[in-house]
């Protein structure tokens, strides 16, 4: 029987449409034929997901008791044995009930596959098991419903259900996801704007991924190598020349010019480790190139052109921007140039050669190759066969000068050549050719010729010292390249740890750190694994961060692996490194693990000021609102109590003071609300100008009889920036708290006065400006801040203005100050100049 297929319906966060966007599915199959099936579909009490559920075959769940408590799951066996075609299943990392066939959906989904039906299911970005470290610092909510990324990966088909995080907190408002009595709590803690951005832009990473993933597969699958140009990937190749600069912004302009297209920088490194470039030219050619939004790499080879062309196909690149060769005419003609040999071999790769100042300089003359550094296989071989070609030919020349050419002659020129193979290959080889080259001065060039006797004992000894010599001369060489070779590499190994370090220092993310590992060793994926303590008999694995193509998710599926500390360990994918790889990888992990617990605390002592500073501003609330609604409270209950014994016209004027008392209440704690929903980031504002005279119309009317305030403005009033209604509760707030400040015969006063690009409103008591002079209280003038004028400054300054007191006597008054129209006009026309 064929394995069904399987379709995930993928969200960023509760509430964006997973479900409702599988029924549809459901609708669409139903109405087309097709056999479905609802396995398993949680409504959360939304009626419009509930309602897109009818008309749809159900199959009956499962009734299970768990500690005394009724619950109900998928069943299972029903959907087996019912068959359809297509089964609808929510919520994919759901955990089942103890005691039922497997312990999460998922598993119960995979025995549905291999049935052979088809699934079409949902999950939370959240759920991903890779992402619950990050989900967890982001939002502060430990995941304990995870799902393993490899199934999600396994999936035929992933969709994204996707909603612009202000959008779905005004859902969450609306009452659209949570009941009403949980809509504050998500508001101001896991539905934060900063929340849901953040974890929008990990699905739609998450899912990028496994569309690149999806691509390569494909391309491999095919035997396809040529690069796909899905995007423009342009590529600069720097040798840490002072060229680097110019061909640096020459590629950045490229890029800049094609919208979505990707900067890349390489350099290449040497098998043996030497660096050739200066690493202080590199390293300032490293920052231009993030400082310009793209990435650098570095790759290790003898063959740079090979180099460049492997990254560049692996990378998917479809330009390369190489410098004009430095060498001179002579040069580049003996040993061709890199840019001409790339040119070459790039295939369908376009390949950009750019002049610089250094292009073609002095550097002219015929040079030596470099000497052997190291005495690897490569340079063995190569040092025979240079003895193979070198030692005939030579003896051959001397042949043919006949008796021009003595036995002192032959040997000094034969001990040349041995000490040229002995700069190529070491000692062996040397060792070898003088071996060879004494015989053949022997055959040749020692009387009798053309025989291996030796007459005379000069000649012998002659022939002697030679060979001694030219031991001597390869061990030397040899030794000098083996030192050579251990200076080198302990020099990369430390070159690379303190790139570690420094990027460490400046505070470089965990990817970018393993992605620095894996280019320093060459490998093809690196992985930081986690393990979760709390399953010691059947260990599992936790990414905590990884980079490269296919990361390894266990120690086991790695190439090689290295402990990082308590619970961590560094998995690489790419080939079996020696020793002395092992070891200095060892180092590199121990600092990664360093890094990741640096990180993990730094994340906490956030976590934890973040959540004292909301504690503390939740009791300064609570403590605000009790002092703020004793007094109305115990008002109304004094005149409740009166009640019992009133005449019919002291009844009235004690009931009107309840009242009183009770709608003042009923404002406080509606001003308590409106101040959570603020804080929460859930009020929506229209700014917009505002006539001022409009605005106090409404105060006036808010404000009821037996509320005078007394209005002084200039002659023209602009208008203001400002919410409407906000501005109007604002000052209605102001003007109801100077009322009750102000003496019965003065009413309370408001005065406005117009300044550059402001305006600035003044509500006082009745005592006015006479308060100024007064003395200070015991608390130095500064009477505690009531619940209505924190909420008033609070919403003041969301409009972009100010709410202070205007004076430090013993009387009430505010200075609201916003800015005009006309003024905001002015700023916009000076920017834009």
């Amino acid at each position: 029987m064929a394995r069904g297929r399987l379709r995930i319906y993928l969200g960023a966060a509760p509430g964006v449409g997973k479900t409702y966007a599988m029924l549809q599915e459901g609708q669409r199959l139903a109405s087309a034929g097709g056999d479905v099936v609802v396995g398993f579909v949680e409504p959360h009490g939304r009626r419009p997901t509930a309602a897109l559920a009818e008309g749809l075959e159900t199959t009956p769940r499962r009734t299970m008791e768990y500690r005394g408590a009724t619950f109900t799951e998928m069943d299972l066996d029903g959907v087996l044995a019912r068959g359809p075609h297509v089964a609808l299943v929510d919520e994919l990392a759901h955990t089942n009930v103890p005691g039922s066939r497997h312990a999460k959906r998922w598993q119960d989904v995979e025995e549905l596959l291999d049935a052979g039906i088809d699934v079409v299911t949902t999950l939370n970005v959240q759920h991903l098991e890779s992402l619950g470290d990050v989900v967890r610092q982001i939002t502060g909510v430990p995941q304990r419903e995870t799902l393993p990324d490899e199934v999600a990966r396994r999936a035929d088909q992933i969709e994204l259900v996707d909603l612009p995080p202000e959008l779905l907190r005004r859902r969450m408002l609306h009452g659209e996801i949570y009941p009403s009595e949980r809509i504050e709590a998500a508001l101001t803690h896991y539905f934060r704007l900063g929340n849901l951005t953040a974890l929008r832009e990990l699905a739609l990473l998450w899912l990028a991924d496994r569309v690149e993933e999806g691509l390569q597969r494909y391309r491999a699958e095919h035997g396809i190598t040529t690069p796909w140009e899905t995007r423009e990937r342009i590529m600069v190749a720097l040798t840490g020349g002072p060229e680097g600069e110019t061909l640096i912004r020459r590629a950045a302009r490229v890029t800049a010019r094609i919208p979505g297209s990707e900067l890349l920088a390489l350099h290449v490194v040497p098998s043996d480790g030497l660096v050739r470039g200066d690493q202080a030219t590199l390293a300032v050619q490293r920052a231009l190139v993030e400082s310009l939004g793209g990435s650098y790499h570095q790759t290790t080879g003898d063959d740079i052109p090979g180099a460049l062309l492997q990254f560049a196909e692996a990378e998917n690149v479809t330009q390369i921007v190489l410098g004009a060769s430095r060498r001179g005419r002579l040069s580049t003609f003996l040993h061709g140039g890199v840019g001409h040999r790339t040119v070459r071999r790039s295939g369908p790769i376009d390949v950009l050669v750019v002049t610089h100042e250094n292009a073609s300089g002095s550097s002219s003359a015929l040079r030596l190759p470099h000497p052997s550094r190291s005495t690897g296989p490569r340079r063995y071989w190569a040092a025979v066969l240079l003895a193979a070609v070198v030692l005939p030919a030579l003896t051959l020349l001397l042949v043919l000068l006949g008796e021009r050419v003595d036995l002192a002659l032959a040997l000094v020129l034969y001990l040349l050549a041995v000490v040229v193979i002995a700069l190529v290959g070491g000692l062996v080889p040397a060792l070898l050719a003088a071996l060879a080259a004494g015989l053949l001065a022997d055959y040749y060039f020692t009387p009798p010729p053309h025989s291996l006797r030796v007459e005379r004992l000069s000649d012998v000894l002659a022939l002697v010292v030679y060979v001694v010599t030219g031991a001597v001369v390869g061990m030397a060489a040899g030794t000098a390249a083996r030192r050579t070779y251990q200076a080198v590499r302990a020099s990369s190994e430390a070159r690379a740890l303190t790139r570690l370090a420094t990027a460490m220092m400046h505070g470089q993310d965990l990817p970018t750190l393993l992605e620095q590992v894996r280019e320093d060793f060459g490998l093809d994926a690196v992985s930081l694994l986690e393990r979760d303590t709390g399953h010691a008999a059947e260990p599992r694995w936790y990414v905590v961060a990884s980079t490269g193509t296919d990361p390894p998710e266990r120690p086991y599926d790695a190439d090689v692996e290295s402990p990082a500390g308590d619970g961590l360990t560094l998995a690489a994918r790419g080939y079996a490194m020696s020793s002395e790889d092992q070891r200095v990888l060892g180092a590199c992990a121990a600092q990664l693990g360093l890094a990741y617990s640096h990180g993990r605390l730094a994340a906490h002592d956030a976590e934890t000021g973040l959540r004292a500073e909301a504690e503390h501003t939740r009791a300064s609330l609570l403590l605000t609102a009790s002092r703020d609604l004793r007094d109305p409270l115990h008002t109304a209950d004094e005149a409740l109590h009166l009640l019992r014994t009133p005449t019919g016209a002291e009844q009235a004027r004690i009931l009107d003071t309840a009242r009183s008392s009770v709608r003042r209440a009923g404002r406080l704690v509606t001003d308590l609300d409106e101040l959570s929903r603020l804080h929460a980031g859930a009020l929506d504002l229209y700014l917009r100008p505002v006539d001022l005279d409009e605005v106090l119309t409404a105060v006036l009317d808010a404000l009821g009889p037996g509320h005078a305030l007394q209005c002084s403005l200039p002659e023209h009033v602009p208008d203001v920036i400002a919410d409407a209604a906000v501005l109007t509760r604002v000052l209605t707030a102001l003007a109801a708290e100077a009322h009750r400040h102000s003496p019965a015969d003065r009413p309370a006063r408001l005065t406005a006065q117009v300044r550059p690009g402001l305006l600035e409103i003044r509500v006082t008591d009745g005592n006015g400006e006479a308060a100024e002079g007064a003395a200070p209280g015991p608390d130095g003038g500064r009477r505690p801040e009531s619940l209505a004028l924190r909420l008033s400054r609070d919403l003041s300054e969301v409009m972009g203005g100010t709410l202070e007191p205007a004076v430090h006597g013993g009387g009430f008054a505010m200075r609201l100050t916003l800015a005009t129209a006309a003024g905001r006009t002015a700023a916009a026309d000076a920017s834009g100049d």
